[in-house]
């Protein structure tokens, strides 16, 4: 009788070590060795600790906003970013009402002309007229690095990634389709 039992308990090892030894050795991976999976499926820079601007720009209306910061003249990477903004936005197709665009500038930083013909709908805040909540708003964002940046504002206000506007926008566009259908806010 006992040696009618054998083949079946091997069948019965064989089996359940089909399911074991795969979920351990997955186990001892990750948590017993130093690989981790590499990468990420984010294009743009996660930006920690979470900053959020003030709640008394009006602006937001609770929507996504890609947001550039202007340094002195609007020159030519400012006229990029803009660039970058409007096209990534017209790109979201029927989610692009869900994502504002906005320049934080001087007032005089800008022909307004310009702006009005070339971005239409585009959101400007004067860090001169802000006073407190200027400062604020600064402090909200990285210190350096705004020339050649977009950011993107959650509909919380959060500033939530930095994105290089010279790597490839299609990189921006991607992570932006992505936060929008996984977001139910905004």
């Amino acid at each position: 009788m006992t040696s009618d039992l054998r083949p079946q308990r091997a069948k019965l090892l064989v089996v359940v070590a089909l399911f074991f030894v795969p979920l351990a050795v997955a186990f001892w991976l990750y948590y017993g060795s130093a690989w981790r999976p590499a990468g990420s499926t984010s294009h743009g820079q996660l930006l920690l600790p979470t900053r959020t601007v003030p709640q008394d720009i009006a602006q937001l209306q609770g929507k996504w906003t890609l947001v550039h910061i202007a340094e002195g003249r609007c020159e030519d990477s400012c006229q990029r970013a803009l660039l970058v903004a409007r096209q990534t936005r017209l790109s979201l197709n029927q989610d692009s009402t869900r994502v504002n665009r906005m320049l934080v500038a001087a007032a005089d930083c800008c022909d307004q002309s310009q702006l009005n013909q070339q971005h239409q709908g585009l959101l400007q805040l004067d860090m001169a007229t802000l006073a407190d909540a200027g400062a604020a708003l600064r402090a909200a964002f990285p210190a350096d690095g705004h020339a050649d940046a977009l950011y993107i504002l959650d509909p919380l206000g959060n500033v939530v990634m930095r994105y290089d506007i010279n790597a490839n926008p299609k990189d921006l566009l991607t992570d932006l389709k992505k936060l929008l259908k996984l977001s139910s806010i905004g």
